[in-house]
């Protein structure tokens, strides 16, 4: 039986450390949170949800006509931390019968459509599967519907991280996934990158 894959693009923070909202910086010649909704349609996720927060405004105004319709979240308990987006995705997902939930952020440019395939062939939709950079586990993440109880359950700012020290979670490494985009000097390795990667 074919089992529903949706995604959830976290993007509700306001980039204080950054000064501007990192939804927004081009990379690639498209913003960072398109890329994100892009990469997971193209990772074989629909529906695709996506959490807005700070910034809502410019935000909703950057979406208008994404030719793969998210389905946007407004949390307005944004500034408690990331458990309260990750509470609204979980339970807009098990509203919509996702039985598999993508999880993901737009700053991690080292995330590709293959590596979140990668991640669902892992898990074989039994199993909570976790990238691997930088010595720990982290987003994106697979989780299945078993987990959706636990997720909007979650309080704070520390995300799932606790949930992802569970012996039963399975990793795959992503090569640069440590790279995101918290800090001016964040965005200037990221820039770096990007005219490397075009010469």
């Amino acid at each position: 039986m074919n089992r529903c894959l949706g995604a959830l693009v976290l993007a509700a923070g306001a980039s204080s450390r950054l000064g501007q909202p990192k939804q927004l910086v081009r990379y690639e010649d498209e913003p960072l949170l398109s890329r994100a909704i892009r990469v997971a349609h193209e990772a074989g996720a629909k529906p695709i949800f996506v959490v807005l927060g700070a910034f809502c405004e410019a935000m909703l105004e950057s979406l208008e006509g994404n030719a793969y319709a998210p389905r946007i979240l407004i949390n307005k308990a944004w500034s408690t931390g990331m458990a309260s987006s990750l509470r609204l995705g979980a339970a807009a997902a098990e509203r919509a019968g996702v039985d598999d939930l993508l999880v993901l952020t737009c700053d991690q440019p080292a995330v590709t459509p293959d590596h979140l395939r990668r991640l669902v062939s892992v898990s074989k939709r039994e199993h909570v599967v976790a990238s691997y950079y930088g010595s720990r586990r982290g987003i994106p993440v697979l989780f299945p519907d078993f987990s959706f109880h636990a997720l909007q359950e979650l309080q704070g700012d520390a995300g799932a991280r606790e949930l992802l020290q569970d012996d039963a979670v399975l990793t795959v490494s992503l090569p640069g996934g440590e790279l995101d985009l918290d800090t001016p000097d964040d965005l200037l390795a990221l820039l770096a990158m990007h005219t490397g990667v075009s010469q």
